[in-house]
């Protein structure tokens, strides 16, 4: 990874240009930004501290620069917003804000959804139908949608994980339901319409997002149920040795999004032909102290890998959307 700003990851350089920002700028450009982004932004704003002058000087010249370089004389409007976002933020969180500002209307109806604590969604649809259920965690991010499957029964999350596999669009009656549900809860009129992914992919996603033991339980009930459509899924998932798969541009282009201490972690119960990947695409210099600091470091729990590998594997899939890289899946499918 090269030096300075540039070794930094988006969502750090984002978190020191916010804080240098101060409050009330800060709070103006948060209101543009998912749930999830201004949750995991916060916490990385949370955990920086003693960080210098020289830092906060790269971070701030790396981002004048970019705009410095841009300009609306000439240029199509929507192409320097998005060029001015993910110099400034990195293109993984620049992804969503980009969508909302150039092709999304005002957000509204599941959307509340999305800044809601996992444990309070799943205590607003604990009582109604599975299918209702399935069609809600459709709608929401992968990663909210795993985290409020965890807290069902498990009986019951299996049968949630199965009626989504099997979405294969959205009856309008459950449609109303929904937002029967939804307007007990908050006012207004949800206006809402199928999800755009498939099932197969949707599950495939959450699953990716979930403790091993968690996904295991579901994978094998699925088998039970219904062994070629586990096949897909399984086929569709993206695990960590998934990396290998990705062209040296594309492990680069990621390298430039992760932390070097959540790749450390992640590397530590990584098979070494991924090690060697990485390693690969990383200066000389660069790949020395990743290997020093592998020896150095400690025993690590097993939580902590999978907690670290999964991060990186967003982080790829986000890239994947972008399309600054290309996935595949344990069967070989793409991702795109």
């Amino acid at each position: 990874m090269s030096e300075g700003a540039s070794e930094l990851a988006g969502v750090e350089r984002a978190a020191i240009l916010m804080m240098s920002l101060g409050e009330k700028e800060a709070a103006a450009i948060l209101r543009h930004m998912e749930p999830r982004e201004v949750q995991r932004l916060g916490e990385v704003m949370a955990s920086l501290s003693h960080v210098t002058r020289e830092r906060i000087d790269e971070v701030l010249n790396h981002f004048v620069q970019a705009v410095e370089e841009e300009t609306a004389l000439g240029l199509d409007a929507e192409d320097f917003v998005r060029n001015t976002l993910v110099e400034a933020f990195g293109v993984e969180k620049a992804a969503s804000l980009i969508d909302r500002i150039i092709t999304r209307p005002n957000s509204k109806g599941i959307e509340t959804l999305k800044w809601l604590d996992a444990r309070a969604i799943a205590e607003i649809f604990r009582q109604e139908h599975p299918q209702i259920v399935a069609i809600v965690l459709s709608y929401l991010e992968n990663d909210q949608a795993a985290e409020v499957l965890k807290h069902f029964p498990s009986e019951r999350r299996r049968d949630i994980v199965l009626r989504i596999a099997t979405l294969d669009g959205v009856q309008p009656s459950a449609l109303e339901e929904l937002d029967r549900i939804l307007e007990k809860q908050y006012a207004g009129d949800f206006g809402l319409t199928s999800p755009a992914s498939d099932g197969v992919t949707t599950v495939a996603n959450i699953l990716n997002f979930l403790d091993p033991d968690t996904e295991s339980d579901i994978t094998e009930y699925l088998k039970e149920k219904d062994a070629e459509l586990a096949e897909k899924i399984e086929n569709s998932m993206f695990v960590f040795d998934n990396l290998l798969d990705i062209d040296d541009r594309g492990i680069q282009a990621l390298l430039r999004e992760v932390s070097s201490e959540v790749l450390l972690i992640a590397l530590k119960g990584a098979d070494e032909a991924v090690k060697q990947k990485i390693f690969k695409n990383m200066s000389q210099r660069a790949a020395e102290m990743l290997r020093d600091d592998l020896e150095a470091k400690g025993p690590v729990r097993l939580s902590e890998v999978e907690e670290a590998q999964k991060e990186i594997l967003a982080t790829a899939k986000r890239l994947a959307d972008a399309g600054e890289i290309v996935l595949a899946g344990k069967g070989g499918d793409e991702f795109v």
